[in-house]
C-alpha cells in the first residue's frame, strides 16, 4: 500500500494514498475503537451540509476567496449526492463533544475540494481542513447543530410510520367494536367491554405518544450554528449566522432558525433530552400494547386464546404447528431498548459543565439508535402482527357468561351482599350467575337479560 505523509500539530501521519480522510482521522480511528459501527447517515449528510452552508456565508461574508469557498461546495455537494460516504470512519461513540467526527467531516470535503482544484490530496497550503473547511466554526456549535438535524431527519419516517400503525389499530378497533369481552384489572375478572374499545383506547394512546413527538421535535429546529467554542460568537464575520442557519435550512429542508440564546445552545442539550423522553413514553405504551396483544393470543388452549395471531414464520425449532407472538416480543425488545437509551441520554444531558456539554455523540447515538427501530419495525409491525388480528367470538363469549364478576351488573337491583354471596356460589359450583339468580327466583330471565345487555 503507497503512503502519503500529512503533518499535523502532534507531528507526521502515514495516510494511504486513495484515503480522502486526514491525519487527526487516522489518529482518531486508531482511539475510539467502541462500538464497531459506523456514523450515521443521517449525521454524515447534516455535517456536510452545515459545512457547505458555511463556506456560502462565509464567501459572502468576504471572509474566504470564491476559489476556496466554491471547490468547498462542490466538494459538499458530490457528497451530499452519496459520494465519499465510505471515508467518514469516526465511530458514533468518540471523543467528548464529537471533535473527531466533526475533524473526519473537515479533512474529506478538504481533500475531495483539492481534487476539484486539480491539487494533490493533503495540500493544506490551498485547503486546509481547519482553516478554510472549519472556518467561523467550532465542533462545540456544529456537532450540536447537526445532532438536530440528524435527529429530525429520521424524525421525520419516525412519524408516518407511527401513523400507519395507528391507523391499522383504529380500524381493528371499528372491527372488533360489537365484539364483548370480559374486562380485566388487577389481572382479574372485571365488567364487560368490547375489544373495539380496548383497541380505541389503544389508538388513543399511541396518537398521545405520537403528538407529543411532534411537538418536541419543534425544540430541535432551533440551532447554535455560529456560536463557535462557548456561544459568544468568535472569529465569526458580520452576518455569518444569519446566512449560515439560513443557507442550511434551504439545502435540508428542515425548518431550521437560530437559536435566541446561542450559551444555552452549547449549555444545554434540553431539545434532544425533551425528544428523548416522549421516544420513551411512546415506547411505554407501545410496549404495554404489545403486551396486551400477548396475553390476549396466548393459548391456543391452555391461555386466554381471545384473539388469534398470524403465522411470520414456525414458532419453535422442536413443537411442530406453534405460533408465537414473536412480532409483539420483538416490538417488547425495542420498546425495552429506547427505554434504556432514553436513560443514556438523561444521564449525557446532566453531565454538562460550564460552557459546553461534552456527551453529545452517546447522545445522538441513542436517539438515532431509537429513532432508527421505530422508523425500521413499527410498519412491519403494523402490517404483518397487527393488521391480521382476528377475535375468538366464541372464546370472548364463553368467558362473559362464566365470569361470576358480571354479578356486579345486577347488584343494583339485588344488593351487594346478596352479590358477593353468589358470586361465591358460582365460583364454588361452576353455575353462572344468571342460572344461580333464575334459579332462586331472585330475578327473571328477562330482567337478566335487559341488565346484563
Amino acid at each position: 500500500m503507497e503512503y502519503r505523509i500529512e503533518r499535523d500539530s502532534l507531528g507526521d501521519v502515514r495516510i494511504p494514498i486513495e484515503a480522502y480522510y486526514g491525519a487527526f482521522t487516522s489518529r482518531a480511528i486508531q482511539q475510539y475503537h467502541v462500538t464497531g459501527l459506523k456514523p450515521h447517515t443521517n449525521l454524515i449528510i447534516a455535517f456536510v451540509m452545515i459545512k457547505r452552508s458555511a463556506a456560502i456565508a462565509n464567501m459572502k461574508a468576504g471572509a474566504i476567496d470564491q476559489r476556496r469557498g466554491n471547490a468547498i461546495t462542490k466538494a459538499c455537494d458530490r457528497i451530499i449526492s452519496g459520494k465519499y460516504l465510505d471515508q467518514f470512519l469516526v465511530e458514533p461513540i468518540n471523543s467528548g463533544a464529537g471533535t473527531a467526527f466533526n475533524m473526519n467531516s473537515n479533512e474529506v470535503i478538504a481533500n475531495v475540494a483539492l481534487e476539484i482544484l486539480g491539487e494533490k490530496k493533503g495540500n493544506a497550503k490551498v485547503i486546509h481542513s481547519n482553516d478554510h473547511v472549519n472556518m467561523s466554526q467550532s465542533s462545540n456549535d456544529t456537532f450540536p447543530t447537526a445532532m438536530h438535524m440528524a435527529i429530525l431527519f429520521n424524525i421525520r419516517e419516525v412519524l408516518p410510520a407511527l401513523d400507519g400503525l395507528i391507523k391499522t389499530i383504529t380500524k381493528k378497533a371499528r372491527e372488533f367494536s360489537s365484539y364483548q369481552k370480559i374486562g380485566r384489572t388487577h389481572l382479574m375478572d372485571a365488567l364487560p367491554v368490547t375489544l373495539g374499545g380496548e383497541f380505541g383506547a389503544y389508538a388513543t394512546a399511541l396518537a398521545k405518544a405520537r403528538d407529543a413527538i411532534a411537538v418536541a421535535k419543534k425544540e430541535l429546529e432551533y440551532v447554535a450554528l455560529g456560536g463557535t467554542a462557548v456561544g459568544t460568537g468568535a472569529n465569526t464575520p458580520k452576518g455569518y449566522r444569519a446566512t449560515a442557519i439560513s443557507e442550511l435550512a434551504k439545502i435540508s429542508g428542515l425548518p431550521l432558525r437560530p437559536q435566541s440564546d446561542m450559551q444555552f445552545g452549547l449549555q444545554s442539550r434540553f431539545a434532544v433530552a425533551y425528544l428523548s423522553s416522549t421516544l420513551r413514553n411512546l415506547a411505554l405504551e407501545m410496549g404495554r400494547f404489545s403486551n396486551d396483544i400477548r396475553l390476549m393470543a396466548s393459548g391456543p388452549v391452555a391461555g386466554l386464546a381471545e384473539i388469534g395471531i398470524p403465522a411470520v414464520h414456525a414458532g419453535s425449532s422442536i413443537m411442530p404447528g406453534k405460533v408465537n407472538p414473536s412480532l409483539a416480543e420483538c416490538m417488547n425488545m425495542v420498546c425495552f431498548n429506547i427505554i434504556g437509551n432514553d436513560l443514556t441520554v438523561s444521564l449525557a444531558a446532566q453531565s454538562g459543565q460550564f460552557e459546553l456539554n461534552v456527551m453529545l455523540p452517546v447522545m445522538l447515538k441513542s436517539v438515532l439508535e431509537s429513532t432508527d427501530m421505530l422508523k425500521n419495525f413499527v410498519p412491519i409491525f403494523s402490517r404483518n402482527l397487527v393488521s391480521g388480528l382476528s377475535a375468538n367470538r366464541d372464546k370472548l363469549r364463553q368467558y362473559i357468561e362464566n365470569s361470576p364478576v358480571i354479578v356486579t351488573l345486577l347488584s343494583p337491583k339485588l344488593g351487594y351482599l346478596v352479590s358477593a354471596d353468589l358470586y361465591k356460589e358460582s365460583l364454588k359450583t361452576g353455575k353462572t350467575i344468571r342460572h344461580l339468580v333464575v334459579s332462586k327466583g331472585l330475578m327473571s330471565e328477562k330482567e337478566v337479560d335487559a341488565l346484563l345487555k
